[in-house]
């Protein structure tokens, strides 16, 4: 048996969903999958930002790692 659960968003969630599922299912296994798909997409800007990038001199390439050094040593917090 397979039951499948679909809001429109996460605020839709009622907040006692899960002491519902728990005694329904008791310790039966229940796998949640959130379908997020479209959370990664990237904007045109964003993609332009990529192609740009596509077009720079391989000479003064610098690596994500390298980057993220200098962001450090400049006390730029990165999340």
């Amino acid at each position: 048996m397979q039951t499948t659960f679909y809001f429109e968003s996460a605020q839709d969630i009622p907040g006692d969903i899960l002491e519902k599922i728990k005694n329904t299912y008791h310790s039966k296994p229940v796998t949640i999958t959130v379908d997020d798909s479209g959370l990664y997409e990237l904007t045109e800007s964003q993609k332009h930002a990529l192609d740009e990038r596509l077009n720079e001199d391989r000479a003064t390439y610098i690596s994500a790692e390298k980057t993220i050094n200098q962001l450090k040593k400049r006390n730029i917090v990165l999340k």
